[in-house]
């Protein structure tokens, strides 16, 4: 039995592999062409989706680029060349385009489909390592990849070409959202589940979520009724309010009530109490922006104010419950 690696070689041969990988994209970079901006074009000019089609290896690195499209403007889905050929060519509209991915260029699960967008005028884009393929011949785009050895040691696992095409969608994604004007707030809306969708969303739509009414006070109450506010609001400060306009003017911490105990406190009003000029958010803004205030300011809560009035509160521990840390 041979005698198994050490760590040493086995560190030895990651490392190899990732530099023969990091070579390849290298490589990929040198070699762009304007075929890469003409099926950047072709796929943000089409009016109907995007498909993406590829088998094996290909076709998990297909639904990843199909996927990234989705999320960031461009419609698009996978069709899985074999289904195709049984029926699911009837889900290409003639609106569509069709980005097809074969390192060889020759994969014969393929073929149907690329003979079918010839016969219905569909723009073809290929990704393949051999222009001179069946696919290359038959494509009105096409993007070669690198001529790079993979980093399989028996140079057969798809590997080197997976990673270079994984990059070449990547680069292609992009470049379709500069052309589209693509923009956070348009991602965050696809993108409302997770810990990145909740940082992108909307103060509002944070506060929609939030069923307690704003603790608040006036400026001319005092002591007592400002202690039994900020008790009934359960979130360790108020809003103070003008006593007329009821507009904000500022706010009241427990650490203002410690700082302002002393003989006649609780003749003291909200007015005399109050933080003035508190940070304050607006729910327009994006959480990501709101969290990134109250973490670099060392804030615990603070109100969220619309048209001069607090509409709603926004306090860490509730972030964290929520999973926005």
């Amino acid at each position: 039995m041979a005698k198994p690696p050490t760590n040493a070689e086995l560190l030895s041969l990651a490392s190899s592999v990732i530099s023969i990988e990091a070579k390849a994209l290298a490589d990929l970079s040198d070699q762009l062409d304007p075929a890469f901006a003409k099926a950047a074009n072709v796929i943000f000019a089409t009016k109907g989706h995007c498909i993406v089609s590829g088998i094996g290896k290909s076709g998990h690195i297909g639904h990843k680029i199909a996927a990234t499209f989705s999320s960031t403007g461009t419609q698009s889905f996978f069709i899985h060349p074999t289904e195709a050929s049984h029926g699911d060519l009837g889900m290409i509209a003639d609106d569509a385009c069709v980005l097809a991915i074969s390192n060889s260029g020759e994969t014969r699960e393929l073929r149907d489909l690329i003979v079918y967008c010839k016969e219905k005028k569909i723009p073809l884009i290929a990704f393949t390592g051999n222009r001179s393929s069946f696919l290359g011949k038959n494509s009105d785009v096409v993007v070669e990849l690198p001529n790079a050895p993979e980093a399989c040691p028996n140079g057969l696992a798809p590997t080197t070409s997976t990673t270079v095409t994984l990059a070449l969608g990547d680069a292609l994604a992009v470049s379709i959202m500069h052309l589209r004007g693509f923009s956070r707030e348009d991602f965050g809306t696809r993108h409302p589940g997770g810990k990145l969708g909740l940082q992108l969303q909307k103060v509002r739509a944070y506060l929609q979520e939030m069923s307690e009414d704003v603790p608040m006070v006036r400026g001319n109450e005092k002591g007592a009724q400002i202690v039994s506010k900020i008790t009934q609001g359960r979130q360790g400060c108020v809003a103070v309010v003008d006593d007329k306009s009821g507009q904000f003017i500022g706010m009241i911490t427990d650490g203002d009530l410690r700082r302002a105990m002393a003989d006649g406190f609780f003749n003291q009003t909200a007015s005399q109490i109050m933080t003035n000029k508190p940070v304050t958010a607006h729910p327009d803004q994006r959480m990501s922006e709101l969290i990134g205030i109250m973490v670099s300011k060392r804030i615990s809560n603070l109100f969220v104010i619309e048209n001069q009035v607090p509409i709603g509160m926004v306090h860490v521990k509730d972030l964290m419950q929520k999973g926005y840390f």
